[in-house]
């Protein structure tokens, strides 16, 4: 009979234990919580991209951008680092925001309990957000009659 050190059944126990654990909550360690200057960097490019065309799925300027697609290749940009792919994703990314503690580069998530659409918080009221097929990426503002009806939130990456 082979004996088997104590080590190696020690070192596998470990990584077994580490892959069945949750992952860590909080900011991700991979995803910086963008400075002042960083913040207003992305809301440049965000700015910048006013006018692209709207396609479901798009994520680059060339292809077009729907509205995650447009946070994702503005924040890979800008902090060199994708956020989650999807609105549902999104509105649990990073950490929430109050109304009165939100400031540039914040993502803007609508939709309550179900949320549908997210933009680019870029001062002074308004947003960068890829709105629906057959649109292009625009600034609006939140205090617009409909986007105020829609719950919006925030959240800073």
């Amino acid at each position: 009979m082979r004996c088997v050190p104590v080590s190696l059944i020690l070192g596998v126990s470990l990584l077994f234990a580490g892959c069945a654990s949750s992952p860590p909550s909080g900011p991700r360690a991979d995803f910086p919580t963008p400075s002042d200057g960083l913040a207003s960097d992305i809301a440049i490019h965000a700015m910048g991209l006013v006018g692209t065309p709207y396609r479901w799925g798009g994520n680059t300027p060339d292809s077009g951008f729907d509205c995650s697609g447009l946070i994702g290749y503005v924040y890979k940009a800008g902090a060199g680092v994708a956020p989650p792919r999807t609105v549902a994703q999104l509105a649990d990314f990073g950490e929430a925001v109050d109304d009165d503690e939100v400031r540039t580069g914040d993502l803007v998530i609508f939709g309550g309990r179900r949320p549908f659409h997210a933009g680019i918080f870029v001062g002074d009221g308004r947003f960068v957000h890829a709105p629906s097929t057959g649109g292009r990426v625009r600034l609006d503002r939140l205090d617009n009659v409909y986007w105020k009806r829609q719950s919006p939130r925030f959240r800073r990456p």
